[in-house]
């Protein structure tokens, strides 16, 4: 908390983060209430610089909510031709049937930080405030209930002392505060434990998604191309696949998502990812052509049964913060849409009415919406692919979608937490990575400068260990350090090790936000907060 004076704003409504969830329920808050006062705050440096190109989006939320989209240009550009889904061995593949919920008739393929800069635009034509670069870093709480955020800080160096470029952070305060930060924001963290939201759900289950962004020769570029694929690199029981889009001009999104309820220490999804480049049937699409960016987010698998309590006194949680992934489609931006529409549905009710009272009609109307109904349909695929590997998964899979037709008469529950997971590292074989080429496979600290990260370097660090001494006396003597291996920046990274003096080194300024350590930390002993606003990864407009 800031020593100093802090400004105060006050709004009606707090929106925190300009991902696709927040900007849709700002829109829908100005449609509803017009004279309603709307302020979207973003951690990144403009909107869209912390979501890198390419995602298949579903229409269906922006068709509620901008009818004539296309007439406003928005940026959505290729539309997908041909679905394959791909089962991979070391050397060949088997493909397999397209899954319905994998069809992608109808959808577009996009940059994703384009379309939420067109939507931010669409924002502030209704009159909604969008700050930029402004990081939330704390709650305001007042008698129970949440008032609004306030800002982090600016130029606070590392031993705490304002440095020459100081500046107080600011209090937003407002009648109801939405969060809308992502998969496992910090203040939503926060609020999990204030108002013990998880109190009758399913542990969340988490992926980490790592993208790349390649421009390939005209030749051989396939504009509506759609890759998926499941099986090698990764053994059976870690749930993992890959996408691929061909998209935009001459543009190739490449992406490998792994699920963190993986239980070899050794394992690195950044190598995997890497690894499955070099299959013959995945080469092809990148031999020639030149990466041009590079990022990484945890995502939230769990599905309908680990999504929280929505709401608690002064607002409430939407998009990926909440967990409205659809894991079988691999996609959430138009989940996330509806849920921030629909939670600004309720709150335009409130502030008409009682404005003191907690947004619970949001809950209502989620359990009322196609958004539920979709979740519904899919809710036992990934806590399945948990119970009993690939096979039993994909067993489960076809029964579900062609048998029950999503209405089985069973629930499958997710039942522990990712970090729970992992076996001791003597225990398990290490897994050996090839070197990278430098061509179609690559290293860590390279695929960081692509995502043009930066973080001012004398700051306080923003990745915290709760207890130092945990570093080495478990992570590195039972796990062998698995932060080494599953985060995709090389931020953590173990020195000393030759003069039997190992000692865990912090590299924060590499740091791509992705919130992985954060989740799969064995002692969860590793808390991600908040930078200095506009810290992060940078991926600009065009992408």
């Amino acid at each position: 908390m800031s020593d100093n004076a802090r400004e105060q704003m006050e709004f009606d409504v707090v929106i925190v983060g300009a991902g696709p969830s927040g900007l849709a329920a700002a829109i829908r808050m100005k449609q509803l209430a017009p004279d309603a006062t709307v302020c979207v705050v973003e951690k990144g440096s403009e909107v869209g610089a912390h979501i890198l190109s390419g995602a298949i989006i579903e229409p269906r939320a922006l068709d509620e909510l901008l009818p004539d989209w296309r007439d406003l240009g928005a940026p959505l550009t290729t539309e997908p031709v041909t679905d394959m889904f791909l089962y991979l061995t070391s050397h060949s593949s088997i493909r397999l049937p397209t899954p319905p919920t994998m069809h992608n008739h109808g959808n577009y393929i996009s940059s994703l930080g384009n379309v939420c800069r067109w939507l931010a635009e669409q924002a502030e034509a209704l009159g909604v405030e969008i700050y930029p670069g402004f990081a939330a870093s704390e709650l305001l709480e007042e008698d129970g209930r949440i008032v609004g955020i306030a800002t982090g800080d600016m130029g606070i160096i590392k031993d705490g002392s304002h440095g020459p470029n100081y500046a107080a952070g600011m209090e937003l305060r407002a009648t109801y505060t939405i969060f809308a930060e992502g998969c496992h924001g910090s203040l939503t963290k926060q609020l999990f434990a204030r108002y013990n939201l998880r109190a009758d759900c399913d542990a969340q289950s988490y992926g980490i998604g790592i993208k790349e962004l390649w421009e390939i020769p005209a030749e051989n570029h396939k504009p509506g191309l759609v890759i998926h694929t499941i099986g090698w690199p990764v053994d059976s029981s870690v749930y993992g696949g890959s996408f691929l889009y061909h998209w935009g001009k001459n543009l190739v999104s490449y992406g490998y998502v792994v699920g963190l309820d993986y239980q070899n220490p050794w394992l690195s999804p950044f190598e995997e990812m890497q690894r499955l480049k070099t299959h013959p049937d995945m080469r092809k699409h990148f031999d020639g052509g030149r990466r041009i960016a590079y990022g990484a987010r945890a995502i939230s698998e769990g599905g309908l049964q680990s999504i929280p309590k929505l709401t608690f006194p002064g607002g409430c949680l939407i998009g990926d913060t909440a967990g409205f992934l659809n894991v079988p489609k691999i996609k959430g931006t138009h989940t996330a849409m509806k849920s921030g529409m629909l939670a600004a549905e309720a709150i335009a009710e409130q502030l008409a009415g009682d404005r003191a009272a907690e947004p619970v009609a949001y809950e209502t109307l989620f359990r009322e919406s196609w958004l539920c109904e979709e979740l519904t349909k899919v809710r036992n695929i990934r806590p399945a692919f948990a119970k009993w590997g690939l096979l039993g998964g994909l067993v489960n899979a076809a029964l579900d979608t062609y048998v029950f037709r999503g209405r089985a008469p069973w629930t499958l529950h997710i039942g522990h937490p990712d970090h729970t997971t992992l076996m001791e590292a003597d225990a398990v074989p290490k897994i050996a990575y090839p070197k990278p080429d430098g061509l179609v496979t690559f290293d860590r600290n390279s695929s960081v400068f692509i995502s043009n990260t930066n973080h001012e370097e004398n700051q306080p660090g923003h990745l915290r260990l709760k207890n130092p001494s945990v570093a080495i006396d478990i992570n590195w003597t039972t796990y062998r350090s698995p932060e080494t291996r599953y985060c995709p920046a090389g931020v953590y990274e173990i020195v000393g090790e030759e003069d039997g003096d190992p000692k865990l080194q912090i590299n924060a300024q590499n740091c791509v936000h992705c919130k992985t350590c954060d989740i799969k930390d064995p002692t969860q002993n590793i808390n991600w907060v908040t930078p200095e606003g506009g810290g992060g990864p940078v991926y600009p407009g065009g992408m």
